[in-house]
């Protein structure tokens, strides 16, 4: 019997599903979230299996107390779900300090924390798993979502390096890109005024925001299935490094990367002329 360790446990997301795929696999669970009291029906039925704590992944400090606390309970952590984050929306030039620093602070920085203090008790047994939630826009930045699409890229750095790193203490870690999925992401949107400092980008941005409540509940993606999709990579003989999830995803990143190996072989000349000219 498994212990994962999931943030960002709302309603209807993935934290929810990766907890629900963990409870049926008989794993223990312990799910974050910010206002834990609407987790209670669900957790009710679960009994002694299930430990919902109240973490804004943020705060350095009820990290360190939700992680110990955890371990208390069930005495390891065995799968980490870093799946606390959300979008914000606006131009590159136009989005204000507050909301580029809230959000590198939620979706970037937050992770590194929840990182340092899970990773030394699985160190210490020698294995674990850490999912890493990222986003199609980590690998294929999105228009009105720059900071978003660069917190994200951040991630899938952050990523490719901790797998190399803690492969030898038996560790592994996935980097997992949704698409676009139908969860609450999109909902909040609604409720948001556009806040954006320049006068140019308005038509823009508020274009990108009605396309996001126009598209709330008819996204493509399915939660659960996305959900399974990854537990079924982790229980592969070799698991992958990343896994985008779902076909618009996939598509988006299939183009992505064939433009990028097309343009990086038609300036492959040039990338070679950069060298010092070899030794004679």
């Amino acid at each position: 019997m498994k212990t994962w360790f999931i943030t960002g446990g709302t309603s209807g997301g993935f934290g929810l599903a990766y907890a629900d795929a963990a409870l049926e696999r008989g794993d223990n669970v312990v799910l974050t979230a910010r206002r834990p009291h609407l987790l209670d029906d669900w957790a009710c039925p679960h009994g002694g299996r299930v430990l919902v704590l109240p973490l804004d992944v943020t705060d350095a400090q009820q990290v360190r107390e939700a992680v110990r606390a955890a371990e208390e309970r069930f005495g390891r952590i065995d799968v980490l779900v870093n799946n606390a984050g959300r979008g914000w929306y606006g131009s590159v030039e136009g989005t204000t300090d507050t909301d580029v620093r809230q959000s590198f602070e939620l979706n970037f920085f937050s992770v590194t924390e929840i990182l340092r203090a899970v990773l030394p008790g699985m160190r210490a047994r020698g294995s674990g798993w850490i999912i890493n939630m990222s986003s199609v826009a980590g690998l294929r930045g999105v228009p009105g979502f720059g900071y978003y699409s660069a917190a994200k890229f951040a991630i899938e750095g952050l990523t490719e390096v901790l797998r190399q790193e803690v492969a030898p203490f038996g560790i592994n870690v996935l980097a997992v890109e949704p698409g676009a999925f139908r969860t609450r992401a999109y909902s909040a949107f609604a409720d948001e005024t556009v806040s954006e400092t320049v006068d140019a980008y308005l038509p823009f941005v508020e274009a990108v925001r009605a396309s996001m409540v126009d598209q709330n509940g008819r996204q493509p993606g399915d939660p659960y299935r996305g959900v399974q999709a990854v537990v079924n990579a982790m229980n592969q003989d070799k698991p992958p490094h990343r896994l985008v999830l779902g076909t618009v995803g996939y598509d988006a990143v299939h183009g992505q990367l064939e433009g990028m190996i097309e343009e990086l072989r038609d300036y492959e000349a040039a990338s070679r002329s950069a060298d010092f000219p070899p030794a004679p």
